[in-house]
């Protein structure tokens, strides 16, 4: 008989049915590579559960059923609806919270609350509904990350028998609101836990502490939180866990990011044959309008204009450094005030500057498969995709070595990283960059390095089964005394 592992994978959003930001893709992709490392010895039943916002469209859905959950002194109705997606089950949650909770992230912290403890918490009742056992609960980021909490209550409350959970953080400063009031309406006691005062009522920190895995999304932002710049005030918390805590890298789609098959490149080519990318940087210059000149070093960036992403050294390092050859096209838009600044260097740089403060989907592909560096000066990453993406077209990245990027990018071998987030260090690997273009040979070995590495999702796949297969272990031992969910006093 093989192994069977069934986990209940819950997030806020999940591609193709629904995606905001990066989330999407992972959720969207991660459960079937999943599914897919099954075998005549393992059996991985992998099921997605999502809200059913007002963006996801219903008519493929079959209803599954309707059932309540508690709230207060009365009960909320749950209408669960059934998708099916590459072979796995999506299930869709809704309800009045989620329906009153509008788009899928409100700016109204209230709204949210409520919609996503209401979904946790009609989440962990889904398995009962459709006659299926979870072995493992696998929240995602803080929307989700009560469930994990709410696992661990029914745990002690009802001594049944052990679901483990899981709860990766994607993104830690983002901790949800305050839903002390909710945790006591959908009958959640608040526990004393060892988790600072101020997180006791926020989702995020009450998942990570009911959990019995942590999984952040690269190795280096599994060791950057477990200190104070990356922390965000549970960095001792952290550090009590690192037992539990684990960095896996995301992937991203190789078929989807592929350019040997991209339909918006001028020209498609691979590592062996990279004599017809040069066609895709002429596309990419003409498109734009700036100079059709092989010999500049043309410079991509595809970022959301923030300030965690370092956009702001980058301006007054390419600033800096106008004597120099380059050409730069940067999409992206966000934070008016870094929109304003991009636009100020095109106007002093009008033949070498393209800004785009807009989101185009087609442009970024032909910025990945035309640019010859691809700039990512970021402050924050946990993980970061775009750098793989660009090495998988064949641009080389310049990065800063924080979080995911630090993984992922190697100095000198398959693209230029620097350590301070200061202008002169970033100028320093511009630097570097520039001086080495014009060496083909060498910079054509950069390109391959890059475009050779394994990012598929596959890999990660592989090492979330390790986290598994791990609860899967020490779920078959019995629990131990930790004294229970004590109720907190006052």
């Amino acid at each position: 008989m093989p192994q069977t592992i069934n986990v209940l994978f819950l997030a806020a959003e999940a591609e193709p049915f629904v995606k905001v930001g990066g989330l999407g893709d992972v959720a969207g992709t991660l459960p079937r590579a999943l599914r897919a490392l099954s075998n005549d010895e393992l059996k991985l039943d992998v099921r997605l559960v999502l809200p059913h916002h007002s963006v996801i469209r219903s008519d493929t859905h079959k209803a599954v059923g309707i059932y309540s959950i508690p709230r207060g002194n009365t009960e909320v109705q749950v209408e669960a609806f059934e998708g099916v997606l590459d072979g796995m089950p999506v299930y869709f949650l809704n309800g009045d919270p989620i329906r009153s909770g509008g788009s899928v992230y409100s700016s109204n912290s209230k709204l949210d609350g409520e919609k996503y403890t209401f979904f946790s918490m009609a989440a962990l009742e889904l398995p009962r509904q459709i006659n299926w056992e979870p072995n493992i609960i696998h929240a995602n980021d803080w929307h989700t990350a009560l469930a994990a909490y709410g696992n661990l209550v029914k745990r002690w409350n009802e001594k049944t028998r052990r679901v483990s959970s899981l709860v990766t953080i994607h993104n830690l400063p983002f901790l949800g609101p305050d839903v002390k009031e909710l945790l006591e309406e959908y009958g959640l006691p608040l526990a004393n836990t060892d988790l600072p005062d101020w997180a006791r009522v926020m989702p995020m920190p009450l998942g990570l502490w009911a959990s019995d895995a942590i999984v952040a999304v690269s190795p280096t932002y599994a060791d950057e939180i477990l200190h104070p710049e990356f922390g965000c005030g549970l960095q001792d918390f952290f550090r009590n866990r690192t037992d539990s805590l684990r960095g896996i890298l995301n992937g991203i789609d190789t078929a989807a990011w592929d350019p040997q098959t991209d339909p918006t490149l001028a020209a498609n080519f691979e590592a062996q044959h990279l004599s017809e990318r040069p066609r895709n940087k002429a596309a990419l210059q003409e498109r734009v309008g700036l100079p059709l000149n092989p010999d500049v070093p043309l410079l991509g960036m595809v970022s959301r204009m923030d300030q965690a992403k370092g956009i702001d050294i980058a301006l007054k390092g390419l600033k800096l450094m106008a004597k120099r050859d380059w050409q730069l096209v940067l999409l992206g838009a966000g934070d008016p005030a870094l929109e304003e600044a991009a636009k100020k260097l095109q106007e002093e740089l009008p033949d070498r500057v393209r800004v785009e403060t807009r989101y185009d989907a087609r442009l970024a592909r032909q910025i990945y498969g035309g640019s010859d560096v691809f700039l990512m000066p970021s402050r924050y990453e946990p993980c970061g995709i775009s750098q793989m993406i660009a090495m998988r077209y064949g641009s080389v990245p310049l990065v800063r070595a924080v979080g995911g990027l630090h993984d992922t990018v190697t100095d000198s071998e398959t693209g230029f990283v620097f350590i301070d987030a200061k202008v002169k260090a970033f100028n320093d690997a511009l630097r570097k960059a520039l001086n080495l273009y014009p060496h083909h040979s060498r910079w054509m070995n950069l390109q391959l390095a890059g475009m050779l590495q394994d990012f598929s999702w596959t890999n990660s796949a592989r090492k979330y089964l390790e986290v598994y297969q791990k609860l899967m272990a020490e779920s078959a031992v019995p629990l131990r005394n930790t004294g229970g969910l004590r109720l907190r006093e006052g």
